[in-house]
């Protein structure tokens, strides 16, 4: 029997057991393994980051595609079953209504700020005497009120005081306006991505349920159904009735001569989608135009058509869908605050969608959980 506690300096003569040939065969399937997740991960990080600057676009795209299929399917019934030519329809008919908008308001937001510099410059620009009701403004009333009437008696000195203010200002009104044109870009991009993939629709919705199968197991395809439901919801209940009254207020400030329309447009539609009221920003307008307008029954009209426009999503989401959003506000809220802090502008109208997906994906695993049975001991 060899000695357990050999002596210092004398080997052990116990030797040292040889792998077999099913651990070789182990340690050489697990090198395999490795190597190949290895390269599957250069790849996948190389193509995300060729990729990366066309993914907002692509999943832009997409959204606008599955929100927009049913209206295509009439279309391509209408023509005959011709999906190309049904195709190129939607991309030219959509296009225009995205492009003569926005050449309209641009126009309009381009003369407004142009205007504004000017007078500014030759200190023509008039600023009208705060009321009293501004210095009940709750914390930042006095305040307020004492930069108006500065700006109202001086205003050249005022501007001079707050160079620096209003160089950031000026700044970030520039990084807005960059990024909305960018966004207006990314849709028009969008649009035709989405006539592309609506032409090859059946062929991708099969691939879509083959990958959601693979990935999901049984439960794949319903989470598509899932996903798909509530991409339209979302789409139709928030992002399209936030554009009609974001239209609908370019209109009336257009009526009323208020100067860069176009910008109180966009904040509009911005109000709206985060599921806040648009007379936040249409009401100081409505007051600033009583104030500075020569006509009462414009100044009234536009008054009363701020509210029919901020009350609008009343009845246009039962009209546009049938039922509300069953995507909590807070949810719509948080995705749209997010996504356009990371992703611009166009994350404002991507980041509701993706985060309501999760939410409602979410809520169908949890009910899942729920009804399965339980094993009584």
């Amino acid at each position: 029997m060899p000695d357990p506690f050999p002596e210092p300096g004398e080997a052990n003569p116990m030797p040292n057991p040889e792998p077999t040939l099913q651990e070789k065969d182990y340690l050489a399937k697990s090198l395999d393994i490795a190597v190949r997740l290895g390269l599957l991960a250069v790849i996948f990080v190389a193509s995300l980051k060729i990729f990366g600057p066309f993914l907002p676009t692509l999943i832009w795209g997409s959204v606008i595609a599955i929100a927009l299929y049913p209206l295509f399917e009439k279309l391509n019934s209408s023509v005959g079953g011709k999906r190309k030519l049904a195709g190129a329809l939607f991309i030219i008919v959509t296009l225009a209504l995205v492009i003569a908008p926005t050449w309209w308001l641009g126009g309009s937001l381009l003369d407004g700020t142009v205007r504004l510099v000017h007078e500014a410059g030759e200190g023509t620009l008039l600023v009208p005497a705060p009321t009293d009701q501004v210095r009940e403004w709750p914390l930042i009333g006095e305040k307020a009120w004492l930069l108006w009437d500065s700006a109202h008696r001086d205003l050249s000195g005022t501007i001079e005081k707050l160079q620096p203010q209003i160089g950031d200002l000026g700044r970030s009104i520039v990084g807005a306006v960059t990024g909305l044109g960018g966004a207006i870009l990314h849709t028009i991009l969008a649009l035709i991505i989405a006539g592309i993939l609506m032409i090859s629709a059946p062929g991708t919705a099969q691939a879509s349920s083959i990958l959601a199968r693979r990935l999901g197991g049984d439960d794949g395809p319903r989470m598509v159904d899932t996903a798909v439901g509530t991409i339209r919801s979302v789409v139709k209940g928030v992002i399209l009735v936030a554009l009609i009254q974001g239209l609908l207020a370019a209109v009336g400030l257009s009526i009323a001569h208020v100067p860069a329309a176009g910008l109180w447009a966009a904040l509009v539609i911005a109000v709206a989608i985060i599921q806040l009221p648009p007379i936040l920003i249409l009401g100081p307008i409505a007051a600033w135009v009583f104030a500075n307008h020569d006509s009462t029954a414009i100044s009234v009209f536009f008054l009363v058509w701020s509210i029919v426009v901020s009350a609008a999503d009343g009845f246009l989401k039962p009209l546009l869908l049938g039922r509300g959003v069953a995507v909590p506000m807070l949810v719509i809220l948080i995705g749209a605050i997010g996504g356009m802090l990371s992703s611009g502008v166009m994350g404002l109208f991507i980041g509701p969608v993706i985060l309501a997906i999760a939410w409602e994906l979410l809520m169908l695993w949890l009910e899942e959980i729920r009804d399965e049975p339980t094993v009584s001991g």
